[in-house]
């Protein structure tokens, strides 16, 4: 039995008594409050092993008293939960001392495994170096689960200097993840450099990088600074890294190996002080298996791989973000405008191929174009109509909207035969086709669990270890809490 006593504070009267009853199952002795003041007289009287407090109270938000209770009892670990869950929240929570935060609502499994570690894991000596102070206008929008994980494994990222690799379709926000990567972290006094590998010319792309001394080529008439001496001690953000010709690939591997590059024409070593953020709408495995890109480079790009879901796989986040872009339009001027229910069930049905930026790029058009204040179905369903097709569903085809998956697969099947005029396509289909559905299956259902592989082997039907070898298999990207 566990002999900890864990003190809970939180005004709903209901969380408190589940947490109690499921807390107290697990044998933990638990004392719990409506506020913040009887939390604090508590902790200053020496009690509790572990504190669990909700961010907002009536009378005082947990995110400040967490520094107080560390001052005052430094070994007295912090959970945070709110339901106002956005990336602040999460970075605030981490910022301040929390030993883990959790976005409301939450699973009662996930939680007891969070105390069991806070109880029993080692302290560290490391203090948190997050930025105080920042604007509270978050930088990604969203409270769908998959957004929250995000949210997390962000906020354990802020003050690490580690790789990050995101994966994502074009419009998720894979700029967004890195800016706010450096903007909450520790390098964000110094500069964030951006650079798309995919609108440089492969014969220009190691000047972009690493710049070329004055006659290195012709045309060099001057000395130019690369984008990694441009970062110096800040971030570099490599886009589309998918697209980097393999000489720059190798020339890459050398700088992140090494820590140091030279100019094009250049003979001294500059020292590569700049962390590595890469991103790419590509599976760089398959291009790995194809010889497209280096084995060796993934691996050292890919320390903490995080995918963004497309908008499609977390359509309860479309109101939030079509109230920030109307709302982002109203500040530069335009007309303030409202979207009724009927408008705003048809943009959380469309299925946005463009994602997020697509959505932004409909809100302010219809900003400018239309007059009335109140925005209608009458203006959103031919706005979603005159898109071209092609864009609205994925590789061209259109779907009824009573068309079964089996009708979808079969419709599939015959395009890919008649595109061969004739021929048959190659051995094994059976297991090609198969991978093609298995794997954004089991992606789908990794992403709406959160990561959680016991969940989604039971949403699935599957034996938790059959499902992990499908994982490995399939060589799919799980995202998850650092833990």
């Amino acid at each position: 039995m566990n002999s900890a006593t864990i003190l809970i504070a939180d005004d709903d009267k209901g969380i408190r008594t589940v947490l109690t009853q499921a807390l107290g199952r697990q044998g933990y002795m638990v004392r719990s409050a409506g506020n913040a003041a009887t939390l604090w007289q508590w902790i200053r009287d020496g009690a509790g092993d572990l504190v669990i407090t909700d961010v907002v109270m009536p009378d005082e938000n947990g995110l400040d008293l967490i520094p107080r209770i560390k001052k005052l009892r430094p070994g007295l670990r912090v959970i945070a939960m709110s339901a106002q869950s956005t990336l602040l929240t999460a970075v605030k929570a981490t910022e301040r001392g929390a030993f883990d935060y959790l976005p409301k609502p939450f699973d009662l499994r996930e939680l007891i495994a969070i105390v069991e570690r806070a109880l029993s894991e080692p302290h560290s000596s490391a203090a948190p170096t997050l930025p105080v102070g920042q604007d509270d206008a978050p930088p990604l929008i969203g409270r769908s689960p998959a957004m929250q994980e995000i949210y997390r494994v962000l906020a354990r990222l802020m003050s690490t200097d580690l790789t990050v690799l995101i994966y994502g379709e074009s419009g998720t926000g894979k700029e967004l993840v890195a800016r706010a990567l450096h903007d909450y972290g520790k390098r964000r006094h110094n500069p964030f450099v951006a650079i798309n590998m995919a609108a440089i010319p492969s014969e220009l792309v190691e000047s972009e990088l690493f710049g070329h001394e004055r006659g290195a080529f012709t045309g060099a008439t001057l000395r130019h600074a690369g984008r990694f001496e441009q970062a110096s001690a800040g971030t570099l953000f490599l886009d589309e890294i998918g697209d980097m010709p393999l000489g720059a690939q190798t020339r890459l591997l050398r700088v992140l190996q090494e820590g140091e590059f030279t100019t094009v024409g250049g003979r001294t070593p500059i020292r590569a002080e700049a962390r590595i953020i890469a991103a790419t709408h590509r599976d760089l495995k398959q291009m790995v298996r194809q010889g497209l890109f280096r084995e060796d480079l993934f691996y050292r790009l890919s320390v903490v791989p995080l995918r963004l879901p497309p908008l499609r796989e977390r359509r309860e986040d479309i109101p939030d973000l079509v109230r920030h872009f109307l709302l982002a339009a109203r500040e530069e001027g335009l007309a303030s405008k409202n979207v009724d229910e009927e408008a705003m069930a048809d943009l959380t049905a469309y299925s946005w191929p463009g994602n997020v930026r697509e959505l932004e790029n409909l809100i302010r058009r219809i900003a400018v174009l239309y007059s009335q204040d109140v925005v209608g179905r009458d203006i959103i369903a031919p706005e979603l109509a005159d898109i071209p097709e092609a864009s609205a569903v994925p590789s061209g085809h259109t779907v009824a909207d009573d068309e079964s998956l089996g009708d979808a697969v079969d419709r599939h099947l015959r395009s890919y035969f008649s595109a061969h005029e004739g021929e048959l396509p190659s051995a094994g289909l059976y297991g090609r086709v198969l991978r093609e559905v298995e794997k954004p299956l089991i992606e789908l259902a990794l992403s709406a669990t959160r990561g959680n592989q016991i969940k989604a082997a039971e949403l699935l039907g599957l034996n938790r270890n059959t499902l992990r070898k499908k994982i490995r298999d399939l060589e799919i990207q799980v995202v998850r809490s650092l833990k």
